[in-house]
């Protein structure tokens, strides 16, 4: 008698599985999409709470997986990876949430101008402390500045740490996009800086 060759989909280590495979195999089984969202509700989550807050990162960490997993059917493996399309969701519902993204920003460029006017003697240690967070404080000033879309782009890569083409995929926007909105921010944001580009993110940035 010859041995039954095992079916992957039900014996394999989910390691073993491919993002796009595993999406594909939760369409007939839909508990296996639990499994694309252990592997990436951690950075999702993270992605989420450093554009808008915890509370806001705990609520929408949720809404984009369940819309993921309604939208599973229309993911197009050719396309791309799954990692991007769930930024897109992600960005997607920040979109909605622009007044809690900005709010969040002009708090910390309040709070630096506050560390900014206050006397803390004159140790070495401290003056440091002062100079990064009234970096902190223009650089949020210019993030709140910047056009939703490239803000966008900038903070998927530089928070996301998505490349280029991550970017363009969870957007939805051509490649040359991406690139050139990139380049234009980053140059803004080092004059206004002073040279200093302390945005740093994807791979090909």
């Amino acid at each position: 008698m010859t041995a039954n060759v095992r079916a992957p989909d039900r014996t394999d280590p989910a390691e073993t599985i491919s993002d796009a495979a595993l999406l594909e195999l939760s369409r007939r089984r839909p508990e296996r999409f639990g499994e694309v969202y252990d592997r990436y509700v951690g950075e999702i989550h993270a992605y989420l709470g450093r554009r808008l807050d915890r509370q806001a990162a705990d609520d929408l960490t949720a809404e984009v997986f369940l819309a993921a997993f309604k939208k599973r059917e229309t993911f197009d493996p050719e396309r791309g990876e799954v990692r991007p399309w769930l930024y897109g969701f992600a960005t997607n519902l920040i979109a909605s949430h622009r007044r809690t993204e900005i709010r969040r920003l002009a708090a910390v460029q309040r709070n630096a101008a506050l560390y900014d006017g206050a006397d803390d003697g004159h140790e070495e240690r401290v003056l440091t402390r002062i100079d990064a967070v009234s970096a902190q404080g223009r650089l949020a000033a210019e993030l709140r500045a910047l056009p939703d879309g490239d803000r966008d782009v900038l903070l998927l890569s530089a928070l996301g740490e998505l490349s280029h083409d991550e970017v363009a995929k969870a957007l939805d926007i051509p490649y040359g996009t991406v690139g050139s909105r990139l380049s234009r921010v980053r140059r803004k944001l080092r004059a206004a800086l002073g040279g200093v580009n302390p945005m740093r993110g994807g791979s090909d940035g």
